[in-house]
């Protein structure tokens, strides 16, 4: 009943506030037109409709104006109105547009669609020049809905995603809105501040809705969404694509031509669709293109439609986009759902005064208190009405908002999911108290069984305890004690640690941490427990080689300012050596047998790679990345990648031995890294390493460089550009200089899209180079060719590599098989 009062409360609003023409735009059989623009003539006032065929336009004086009324494939309408009072209603039903061919001049031989596309391409880079610099408003509106969600998912309650969901499990999940105002200088130089942000059901939100993920132009020669899809217009479209004038009409004395595309290859990173383009102009008029999951690699999406209305601007005569709804379906996991994006753009100025300030790092920003306006302010600015829907959800969430923040409610909540399941015991249990902000849990030991030769079967299990202070979770405090037993070795170890995070602007945190633990000599951990567990019981294969650290460290890590962050630790480490302890495998081989944990001398089952000592280890690290784009908010701040430039690392580590001074060594380190796009043509990777130790030659070999090796014939990171996958673990570790190099290019479909047959299966041709240089051995090399996006259905978590390897004169092969999914089950 109280919903139904505030429905009708805002209802009444609505129609109230501001001065405002409004209204409904249906067709001529009375259906309402969703994403209709609307804008006064000679202006860059505007709005378009939503969902339901209604509209507000704000406009400030009583007088007579010129409303147009435009959207693709209806008869563009302008009508006169004097508006003594407001709201002033004006209802308009929109006649379909009547494409016709009699005044093309047909060329038997080529369909009349080409040679517009090919005075459009001419074109291309005049009219980017066009739009080479602008400052604008912008609105966007970003909407989730879902359907038939499961109530468990892997046996795991989804619960109703804090009331979004009805009966039936539908319902809204994600509801947002920014009000923003935006600059744009080319060729990449962009800014938006927001002055307000709306989150349905959270006050105290901030909308992740951006004008930069919403500037789509189909006038350069890619459109990158996830993966770089060919614009039909593009240098090399005609390549792509095929082409079909559907039909001409006419806007004002402005010839359009609708041309119907389709791609050559539909497994192409490619559209299909219509363009409607301006003849003698060669400009768009109009965009309804599609793609799906499959062509932008995410597989859960079903399909994706693009649409974008254009107004011809007579003061700089070229068309100008006014509008964008970005449409898709998606379906994962027996859960269904679509969404739709919102962008609509307003009060362009195309001879702005940019100076030197006008453009910095910070790319999105909000102003004071942009999350915490009222629905009257939302109601005065907002250029595209909600829907019935919209304004149900937004008033509903609200007021669940205040129910949800109650004690009461928290504490009901929580006793639901306090109570500890059957095998609670085994796979642990978290107590959790909302209102005051605390957990604690227990982490039960079933999650952290392994095998190794050294504890033989082993597991984890631990308390842990959570803090947080602000509703956002930014400022934390966590801990842990967790013991690590293992059987063969009969020995228990206790690990703990403490850290605090201050806040999610500088990432300032400390740690302090301690115990004992069983340690890889590669403390980067190039194998996981679990491919050693299978590796080990199932092949014989004991890869990974421990040993004893009896530690504490202190860690501290912070963004100084833009795109510095350094990382410092001291510890002081007690390091003893470590032997297996068993021999069992589950499916015994006559031809292999168990290694010693000697990773210099496998055969040596006596003597171990390392004395007991002690060392006090320190280590600065600096992690640099230039020119870093960042969006921020007042709790938050959020780098962004920015491939023009790559990450450089710089490190310095030291060691003193607390008895024996030939542990001392100083080792220095330098890495640089880059992503770099390459349109559609796809993704190129480089990770160059080099560094020295200096007064290394009687150092403990923990402490010598290791290479992340790989023996098991089975990746698990997303792309090989920090590991050897046909390198022993620790034969080329040194205690000297070196030089480490990793190339990938992952050319995401550009040749294999273009074979037929193998097209159809969506997969991804990946090539890679690595090579390493050390003082006291020859270089090693390898080179691979891979096919990565393998897998079933929806899940595409699968790669195949062929790795050829080149050492000393000989070369070696072999296949890698790439579980990216590894990761995230590492323990």
């Amino acid at each position: 009943m109280k919903i139904k009062l505030l429905l009708l409360v805002f209802v009444l609003i609505s129609t109230t506030i501001s001065a405002q023409i409004v209204g409904k735009v249906t067709d001529t059989n009375g259906e309402p037109l969703p994403y209709v623009n609307i804008y006064l003539q000679n202006s860059y006032i505007g709005t378009t409709t939503n969902d339901d065929g209604n509209y507000s336009l704000n406009v400030s004086d009583k007088k007579e104006y010129k409303v147009s009324f435009q959207f693709l494939g209806y008869k563009t309408l302008t009508k006169n109105i004097t508006a003594a009072s407001f709201p002033y209603i004006l209802n308009i039903s929109l006649e379909e547009e009547t494409t016709s061919l009699d005044e093309v001049v047909v060329d038997t031989s080529e369909d009349p669609a080409y040679r517009i596309i090919r005075k459009t391409i001419e074109q291309r880079k005049e009219n980017l020049e066009k739009l080479s610099e602008y400052t604008a408003d912008f609105y966007s509106r970003g909407l989730w809905h879902v359907k038939d969600v499961p109530e468990k998912i892997f046996g795991q309650e989804v619960g109703d995603f804090d009331g979004a969901l009805d009966s039936t499990r539908t319902g809204i999940v994600y509801l947002s809105e920014t009000i923003s105002e935006i600059a744009y200088q080319k060729p990449d130089k962009f800014t938006e501040k927001i002055i307000a942000s709306k989150v349905s059901g959270n006050d105290n939100g901030f909308s992740f809705n951006s004008a930069q993920s919403a500037n789509i132009s189909f006038y350069e020669n890619t459109v990158e969404l996830n993966a770089a899809l060919v614009s039909p217009i593009a240098n090399n479209a005609l390549s792509y694509y095929n082409y079909k004038l559907d039909g001409v009409f006419y806007e004002g004395t402005k010839l359009i031509n609708k041309i119907k595309v389709t791609p050559k290859r539909p497994k192409d990173r490619v559209w299909h669709g219509y363009l409607y383009i301006v003849e003698e102009d060669w400009q768009l008029y109009g965009v309804e293109l599609s793609t799906t999951g499959s062509a932008i690699q995410i597989p859960f999406v079903s399909d994706l439609l693009i649409k974008q209305n254009y107004k011809y601007d007579t003061d700089n005569d070229f068309w100008v986009k006014l509008s964008q709804t970005i449409d898709f379906g998606f379906g994962l996991l027996g859960m269904k759902g679509d969404g739709r994006f919102i962008a609509v753009y307003s009060n362009y100025d195309f001879k702005p005064e940019f100076t030197k300030k006008s453009f910095t790092n910070e790319v999105l920003s909000f102003k004071p208190e942009a999350n915490k306006k009222d629905s009257l302010f939302w109601k005065g600015i907002r250029p595209v009405p909600l829907t019935n829907e919209e304004l149900k959800d937004y008033i509903k969430k609200d007021s669940l908002q205040v129910l949800r923040s109650s004690k009461k409610y928290l504490d009901s909540i929580d006793a639901k999911s306090n109570k500890p399941g059957v095998i609670s015991l085994l796979t642990g249990y978290t107590y959790k108290n909302s209102y005051n902000k605390w957990s604690v849990g227990y982490e039960g030991p079933i999650r952290g069984v392994n095998f190794n030769t050294v504890q033989g079967w082993n597991s984890k299990a631990g308390l842990t305890f959570f803090k947080w202070y602000d509703d956002n979770q930014t400022n934390t405090l966590s801990a842990a004690v967790r013991a690590d037993y293992g059987i063969a070795e009969d020995r228990l170890r206790f690990t703990a640690g403490i850290l605090r995070n201050f806040n999610w602007k500088n990432k300032l945190r400390f740690s302090l941490s301690g115990g004992s633990k069983v340690a890889q000599f590669n403390d980067e951990e190039p194998i996981s427990p679990l491919i050693n567990t299978i590796a080990t019981l199932f092949f014989e294969r004991n890869y990974m080689k421990l040993y004893e650290l009896n530690y504490g460290r202190l860690a501290y890590s912070q963004e100084v300012f833009n795109g510095l962050h350094l990382y410092a630790s001291v510890a002081y480490e007690n390091r003893q050596p470590l032997f297996n302890n068993t021999d069992y495998v589950t499916i015994p081989n006559k031809d292999v047998s168990y290694t010693s944990n000697n990773p210099l001398f496998p055969n040596d089952f006596t003597n171990a790679a390392i004395s007991e000592h002690n060392i006090v280890k320190s280590k600065l690290r600096a992690r640099i990345n230039f020119a870093q784009k960042y969006f921020s908010n007042p709790d938050m701040k959020f780098n962004i990648g920015d491939n023009k430039f790559p990450e450089l690392n710089i490190s310095v580590e030291n060691g003193t031995a607390i008895t024996e001074s030939y542990y001392d060594y100083t080792h220095i380190e330098a890495s640089l890294n880059q992503s770099i796009s390459l349109g559609n043509k796809g993704q190129f990777y480089y990770n160059l390493k080099g560094g020295t130790i200096a007064n290394g030659e009687g150092i403990s070999f923990i402490d010598y460089k290791h290479f992340n090796g790989n023996q098991t014939r089975v990746g698990t990171s997303p792309n090989y550009t920090n590991v050897f996958n046909l390198m022993p673990y620790y034969e080329f570790s040194t205690n000297k200089s070196y030089f480490e190099g990793h190339l990938e290019h992952d050319f995401r479909g550009w040749i294999l899209g273009k074979i037929p047959g193998i097209n159809q299966l969506n997969l991804n041709l990946v090539a890679g180079a690595h090579f390493l240089s050390t003082e006291e051995r020859k270089p090693y090399s390898e080179v691979s060719i891979g096919i990565d996006n393998l897998g079933f259905g929806k899940f595409r978590l699968l790669r195949v590599d062929y790795v050829r390897s080149y050492y000393n004169g000989g070369s070696e092969g072999a296949f890698i098989f790439g579980l990216k999914f590894i990761d995230l089950l590492r323990l």
